[in-house]
């Protein structure tokens, strides 16, 4: 039997409540003309409900989640607040709320409308767009590190991140636009600033960041016309984007991790209806394991599947509620609440749903993968 759905609040649908969202603050998922429904899509999947969905929060415009696990187990999700300009912080284990940290503002600590996020060992580094800028924190005081990339980006959305040589590597998505709403994808051979490679460092107990590489295909087949979700394994050198244009076919690019370029594969083309989102990976021992990526419908979010060797289609799940998620997170460590891992999902921009990794993988009958 699945978990018993902890419920702390049910939000509205973006079905039955009109958006009323300025041009200024949209998100590129949401100049869509319509509204794409799973109800009525057609597509073949299983539905997985939530371990928990946290309390409603429509005033923080959450965006996208990363976890951190203290010495001591301690499991924290840490998320993403368009509209408060701050991070929220939530129990992994419960959903509940248990701070909220920064304010509005340009300085080291503060947020301009903060995107994505990823965590690193005890650093949570953190995509602002309107700072134009990626911002580096300590855990778990949240005391700021560095601040970086202000040069560069223009309008960064989503980013990954991973240990390397004693540091840290980042890619962060830019998503300039032209027109004066900024909504218009600019030709194809302005695409080449889509993504940017930094190499974090310390000397002398001082962090400082280095520009490594600018990419970005400007091809018709590999060009990313709208940038935002990224993730990597480099144990296979492979860098899945989401390109969330509808117009040009909303999918997953494989890019190479080694080199930025394009490997000349797509992953979900046909399968993603409404705009493929974010992205995350379960990494086996073994090196199996398995991809989720979101087709962000609006009245309920579909996590398609994928082989992690071969990308083949594994299948797809749904929420009982969870809806319209912009990013995700999956934490593979075990705990004793979650002995599998735990997926954590946005949803309808004001709660994080949570969900345990047997659930998953019991209703789509995938092996048990040891971290």
């Amino acid at each position: 039997m699945p978990p018993r759905l902890t419920l702390l609040a049910l939000p509205c649908l973006l079905a039955a409540c009109a958006t009323g969202i300025p041009t200024a603050d949209r998100e590129p998922d949401e100049a869509a003309s319509h509204e794409p429904m799973l109800a009525t899509a057609g597509l073949p999947h299983v539905v997985v409900r939530e371990a928990f969905v946290t309390a409603s929060t429509p005033a923080d415009n959450l965006d996208s989640p990363a976890s951190w696990t203290a010495p001591d187990g301690r499991r924290w999700v840490i998320t993403t607040a368009k509209k408060s300009n701050a991070l929220v912080v939530f129990d992994g284990d419960t959903g509940k709320r248990l701070r909220t940290v920064g304010r509005t503002g340009r300085g080291l600590g503060e947020f301009d409308r903060p995107n994505g996020i990823a965590v690193v060992g005890d650093v949570a580094l953190v995509v602002e767009r309107d700072n134009h800028r990626v911002q580096a924190l300590s855990l778990p005081d949240f005391a700021p590190l560095l601040a970086f990339g202000d040069a560069e980006l223009r309008k960064p959305y989503g980013l990954w991140a991973r240990a390397k040589d004693g540091g840290i590597e980042v890619i962060a998505s830019d998503n300039y636009m032209l027109g004066a709403d900024e909504e218009t994808v600019p030709p194809l051979a302005d695409l080449g600033q889509r993504y940017r490679r930094y190499q974090l460092s310390q000397a002398g107990g001082r962090w400082q960041a280095a520009l490594v590489q600018t990419f970005g295909e400007t091809t018709p087949a590999g060009a990313i016309r709208i940038a935002e979700s990224a993730w990597a394994d480099p144990a296979n050198d492979r860098l899945l984007l989401s390109e969330e244009d509808v117009a040009s076919g909303t999918r997953l690019r494989e890019y190479r991790l080694s080199d930025g370029r394009y490997a000349g594969r797509d992953i979900g083309a046909g399968l993603f209806r409404a705009q493929a989102e974010g992205i995350a990976l379960m990494a086996c021992a073994d090196g199996g394991g398995y991809w989720i990526a979101t087709d962000q419908f609006k009245d309920r979010s579909l996590f398609h599947m994928f082989d992690r060797r071969t990308l083949a289609h594994l299948g797809a799940f749904a929420g009982a509620v969870t809806a319209n998620t912009d990013g995700i997170w999956l934490e593979q460590r075990g705990n004793a609440r979650f002995p599998q891992g735990v997926f954590y999902a946005l949803h309808d921009d004001q709660a994080v749903a949570a969900f345990d990794m047997r659930d998953v993988g019991k209703a789509l009958g995938l092996a048990a993968c040891a971290p």
